[in-house]
């Protein structure tokens, strides 16, 4: 040991402190920063669940069975039936474009969902939901579900998300009162 080591252990300092110091430091720092982005990473990605549209719905098929999907499409109204005794509402949606740019292409979200409603050819889907039913549920409202598809090709919801049409009223207000 030379004069300067020496001495800085009778100080009862070690012989390069500052330097173990922030490698510890830096190291309990990067570990703590890798944490919080694997938290939100892991987050996220589990919560990010996008919905699917009828037609996907209908292509794939019994492949879906059991599987917990989120599907999209325009609330047929004349097909809403609801059981106040047993909470059980039944009710169809049609196929809408899952796309901004095909939304936007076809007139926007009212016009969409007008179209989707009145045109027969359209896939459709038959939703089940257990539950109190909606105020918002009626004719063109855009309906998102989140369930199971049955092996009986009925959407059971458990979940039950809808946009009013009125919503869109101010974007086309004559093609949303000429659908009521």
């Amino acid at each position: 040991m030379d004069l300067a080591e020496r001495s800085a252990l009778k100080a009862g300092s070690s012989p390069r402190p500052a330097a173990a110091g922030r490698w510890k430091f830096l190291i309990g720092g990067l570990l703590i920063v890798a944490a919080i982005v694997y938290l939100i990473w892991t987050s996220a990605t589990a919560n990010a669940q996008y919905f699917m549209t009828v037609d996907e719905v209908k292509a794939q098929g019994s492949a879906l069975v059991g599987r917990q999907l989120r599907v999209s499409g325009a609330v047929v109204g004349d097909t809403i039936q609801y059981d106040s005794e047993n909470l059980k509402l039944t009710f169809t949606i049609a196929h809408t474009p899952g796309s901004q740019k095909e939304v936007d292409a076809q007139g926007g979200m009212a016009a969409v969902l007008h179209a989707a409603v009145i045109d027969p050819s359209r896939s459709r889907l038959t939703v089940v939901y257990h539950g109190v039913m909606p105020d918002l549920l009626r004719n063109e409202a855009q309906a998102i579900v989140t369930g199971k598809m049955g092996e009986d090709g009925l959407f059971y919801a458990d979940e039950l998300l809808l946009k009013c049409p009125t919503r869109y009223e101010e974007a086309v207000p004559g093609q949303v009162d000429a659908g009521k």
